[in-house]
C-alpha cells in the first residue's frame, strides 16, 4: 500500500481538537481497495470528517480509537500492541477508547470472521510509522540535523549524537502541518520490541477492579428499566394481553406491545417499563399473554433430522464447489464409504445476557450497548425510523462474550422503539431463560459424506450438507445458489491431490431463526469432514496423520504436521492409548489438534491431552493466541459432548444452565497450544481454534474403542 498526495478538504477533521493535535487516520476512496494515509489538519473548512485512529495532544497523551468490539477476543490489546510498535510509544501511556460506529470513518467495523487484525494490521502499522515519521522529521528540522540522525523511543524523538530529545507533544503541531510521507519503511519482525511479546493485556484489570463499562453498566439521567416477554415462537404474535397485575407492582410505569425486527421477519412481545431492572422483571411475572401462533409449522427435534437425512438420499443439491468427476469415481470404485453425520442445534449462552441502552429523541437516536455491528445497527434502525443514519449514533462497551449473537439488530432495535414509546432513555434486559429460548442458534446440519477408494487411494470426495442456511435468514428468503460455506473449513491443498471433489447444499428451511456461532460452518464442517478423513484413512489403511501429510502437500501444512507430530509424540503411541488427530481451516487460519484419549480407573473414557498447533501467520500477542484457542477447546467440548439445542412443538427446552449445562473446570483436559512462526499474511485467531476439536476427540475415541461417533452431542461417560 503506499500514500498519495490528499488535497486540503479531504483531510481529516476531528471536533474539537483543530490546531491542538496530531491525528492521523485512513482515507477510504469510494472506489479503492486501500487506503490512504492522511494527517490532520484540523481545518475549520474540512468538509470530509474521516476516521482517526492515532491522536497526539501537546501534552504527548496518544489516545488509540479501537474501531471493533471488545468481547474476550483481544483486540482491545492487540490493535494497541499494533499501533505502539512501529510508533515507538509504551503501551501503558497510551488511552485507549472505543469508536463509535461509523463506516465512512473507520471502514467495517462488524466485529466477526475472526477480521479485526487479519482486515487492519497492514494499515495500522504504516499509519504508525507514518507518524513516527513525521515527528522525526520535525525534531530532525528543529535541531537542524538529518533525520538518519534521530530517532523515536518511548514517545520521544531523540537525536543520537547530543542526546537531545523532545516529547512528541511539542511535535505535533508542525507534524500536522506536514503531508504524510508516501513511502515508509516498516520494521522487519526481527526488530519488534511489543508485537510477538506476551505483553499482559490492558483491559484485564479493568475487568478485575469493576472500572470496565459493559452495557449494563451504562447509566443515563432519567433512566428507565424495561423487560419484554417475547413470544416464545418467533413467528408468533401477540393476540392480546392483561398488564393490570404487572401495573400493580411497585415501581411499574407503563406496559405495552412492542415490534422488534429480526433481519427481515419480526418478532412481538409485551414490554414492562419501571423505575429500575427488579421492578420491570416482577411485571414481567405478573402478564397475561394470549398468543397467536398459527399460519407456520411448530417443529421438533426428530423431524428436522429425519428431513434433513431423507432429503440427503433423494437429492443431489445446489452445487457449491465441484472438481472432476466424483460420481463417475464413485460407480467404477473398488470400494466405497457413503456415511451421515449430524451436528445440534446450539445456544451462543454467553455469560453476558443481552441488553442496550436506547435514547430516542425525535430526530436522532443514540444506543449504547455489547454490540459486534455497530454500523449494521446503523442501517437498520436508520431504515425502520427514516432517520438519517447520522442520527442513528452507536456507542460500543465491553461485551461480556458475543460468538456471533450480539452482531445481531433485534435487541438495540427494540430498545430503541421502547424508548421511542416511553418519549425517555430505556435500559432493556434480557433474562438468561430471554437469550436461551429466543435465539438466534448454530443451525443443526445433517452431512452425506460418500468417498471413493481405488487401487488404496482416495480417488474422489463427495460431500452433501442439509442445514438451515444463515443467510436466508438475513435477505429474508431462500435462493438457488448453494450454500457459499459449504467447504468452510476443508482445507484448500486436498483439491491439489484429490482430483475429484464436490460440496453441495440440499437446501432446508425451519421456523428456527438461526445465525452466526463461533467459527459459523467451520464448526459444523470440520466435524463432518475430519471425521470422514478418519474413516477414509481408516478404508484406505493407512496412518490418519500420515493420509493428511499425503495429501497436504503445501509447504505450510507440512510444517504444520511436523510440529503436531513432534509435540504429540504421534509415533511413540502406546496400546491402552486412543489418538486422534483433525487439521481444519477458517478465517485463513489453519489449526491441527491431536486428542490422547484413555479408560480412566472406572472404565470411562478420560481425556488426557489435547495438542493444538495454529498457524495464523503474522501475529501480535501469543498470549491471546493461546488463550483464543484453549477456550475455543473448551467451547468446542460443550457442543460436543454436553449441550445442545431441542425444540418441541416449534419450543425450546433449554431455559438456563440447569438444563444447557457448560464445561465444568474438572472437565477440561491439559491443553498445549503452539504456534507456527511465519512472515504470512495474519489470519484470524478467536475462531479457527474451535472446529478441529470434536473430529479430533471422536476420532481418538475410534482409535482406542473402535466406536465410531457419526453423532454430536454424545455422552462421554457412555461410550
Amino acid at each position: 500500500m503506499s500514500t498519495n498526495q490528499v488535497s486540503r478538504r479531504d483531510f481529516l477533521r476531528v471536533s474539537g481538537l483543530a490546531g491542538t493535535a496530531l491525528c492521523l487516520g485512513f482515507y477510504f476512496p469510494s472506489s479503492a481497495k486501500d487506503a490512504e494515509v492522511i494527517n490532520a489538519i484540523g481545518a475549520a473548512n474540512s468538509e470530509v470528517e474521516l476516521n482517526a485512529w492515532i491522536h497526539i495532544d501537546t501534552n504527548g497523551k496518544v489516545t488509540i480509537f479501537n474501531h471493533r468490539a471488545e468481547m474476550g477476543q483481544g483486540s482491545f490489546q492487540s490493535v494497541p500492541q499494533i499501533i505502539a510498535e512501529e510508533l515507538e510509544v509504551d503501551l501503558k501511556d497510551v488511552n485507549i477508547v472505543f469508536a463509535q460506529g461509523n463506516r465512512e470513518k473507520y471502514g467495517n467495523q462488524v466485529t466477526g470472521g475472526s477480521s479485526t487484525i487479519r482486515s487492519a494490521y497492514k494499515n495500522l502499522l504504516k499509519l504508525s510509522a507514518t507518524a513516527r515519521v513525521m515527528l522525526i522529521t520535525v525534531a530532525a528540522q528543529k535541531w537542524g540535523a538529518a533525520t538518519a540522525d534521530c530517532y523515536a523511543a518511548s514517545g520521544h524523538v531523540v537525536h543520537k549524537t547530543s542526546g537531545k530529545k523532545f516529547h512528541y507533544g511539542e511535535l505535533v503541531l508542525e507534524a500536522s502541518k506536514l503531508e504524510a510521507p508516501k513511502e515508509v519503511i516498516l520494521k522487519k519482525t526481527s526488530e519488534y520490541k511489543l508485537i510477538r511479546k506476551p505483553l499482559l493485556r490492558q483491559d484485564t484489570p479493568m475487568k478485575t477492579n469493576g472500572t470496565a463499562v459493559f452495557g449494563l453498566d451504562k447509566k443515563l439521567p432519567g433512566m428507565l428499566y424495561a423487560t419484554v416477554e417475547r413470544n416464545p415462537r418467533l413467528r408468533g404474535v401477540v393476540k392480546s394481553f392483561d398488564g393490570s397485575a404487572a401495573l400493580k407492582i411497585p415501581g411499574v410505569i407503563k406496559v405495552f406491545k412492542v415490534r422488534m425486527g429480526v433481519f427481515k421477519t419480526f418478532r412481538e412481545g409485551v414490554a414492562v417499563v419501571a423505575n429500575s431492572t427488579w421492578a420491570a422483571m416482577q411485571g414481567k411475572k405478573a402478564l397475561k399473554i394470549e398468543w397467536d401462533d398459527s399460519g407456520f409449522e411448530h417443529i421438533n427435534t426428530a423431524d428436522i433430522y429425519k428431513r434433513q437425512q431423507d432429503s440427503l438420499q433423494s437429492q443431489e443439491g445446489l452445487f457449491a464447489k465441484k472438481q472432476g468427476d466424483p460420481d463417475a469415481q464413485l460407480k467404477q470404485a473398488e470400494k466405497t464409504v457413503d456415511v451421515v453425520y449430524q451436528t445440534p442445534y446450539q445456544s451462543h449462552s454467553c455469560m453476558e445476557p443481552l441488553n442496550c441502552v436506547a435514547h430516542y429523541q425525535g430526530d436522532k437516536v443514540e444506543i449504547w450497548g455489547p454490540i459486534q455491528a455497530p454500523e449494521w445497527v446503523q442501517d437498520y434502525i436508520s431504515e425502520q425510523l427514516s432517520l438519517p443514519k447520522e442520527k442513528v449514533i452507536v456507542n460500543m462497551t465491553f461485551l461480556g462474550g458475543g460468538f456471533g449473537r450480539k452482531a445481531f439488530m433485534d435487541y438495540p432495535h427494540e430498545a430503541t422503539m421502547i424508548s421511542k414509546e416511553m418519549g425517555a432513555p430505556v435500559q432493556v434486559v434480557w433474562t438468561r431463560e430471554d437469550d436461551a429460548t429466543q435465539g438466534p442458534y448454530r443451525p443443526g446440519i445433517s452431512y452425506r459424506c460418500q468417498g471413493a477408494i481405488n487401487d488404496g487411494e482416495i480417488t474422489a470426495l463427495k460431500f452433501r450438507m442439509a442445514g438451515q442456511n444463515n443467510d436466508h435468514w438475513r435477505n429474508g428468503k431462500m435462493t438457488d445458489q448453494a450454500n457459499r460455506s459449504t467447504a468452510e473449513g476443508f482445507l484448500k491443498p486436498y483439491y491439489e491431490s484429490i482430483k475429484n471433489i464436490s460440496f453441495a447444499e440440499v437446501q432446508f428451511e425451519t421456523p428456527i431463526p438461526t445465525m452466526w456461532w463461533r467459527s459459523v460452518y467451520a464448526s459444523t464442517n470440520g466435524f463432518a469432514y475430519e471425521s470422514f478423513l478418519d474413516e477414509m484413512a481408516v478404508a484406505t489403511g493407512k496412518d490418519p496423520l500420515a493420509l493428511r501429510r499425503q495429501h497436504l502437500q503445501e509447504e505450510r501444512s507440512q510444517r504444520l504436521i511436523d510440529k503436531m507430530e513432534a509435540v504429540s509424540g504421534w509415533k511413540q503411541r502406546k496400546k491402552n492409548e486412543g489418538f486422534g488427530v483433525a487439521i481444519t481451516e477458517c478465517f485463513a487460519s489453519t489449526v491441527g489438534q491431536i486428542v490422547k484419549v484413555s479408560r480412566a480407573a472406572n472404565g470411562k473414557i478420560k481425556i488426557d491431552q489435547v495438542w493444538a498447533v495454529m498457524d495464523c501467520g503474522w501475529y501480535v500477542n501469543p498470549d491471546i493466541i493461546k488463550a483464543q484457542v484453549e477456550g475455543s477447546i473448551v467451547m468446542a467440548l460443550g457442543a460436543a459432548t454436553i449441550h445442545e439445542i431441542t425444540f418441541k412443538d416449534g419450543l425450546v427446552e433449554q431455559s438456563n444452565f440447569y438444563n444447557y449445562k457448560m464445561p465444568r473446570i474438572t472437565d477440561i483436559p491439559p491443553i498445549e497450544v503452539y504456534i507456527m512462526e511465519n512472515d504470512e499474511n495474519a489470519g484470524g485467531v478467536g475462531e479457527p481454534g474451535l472446529p478441529a476439536f470434536a473430529p479430533a476427540l471422536t476420532n481418538a475415541i475410534y482409535d482406542l474403542t473402535g466406536n465410531r461417533i457419526r453423532k454430536l452431542p454424545f455422552d462421554l461417560n457412555a461410550i
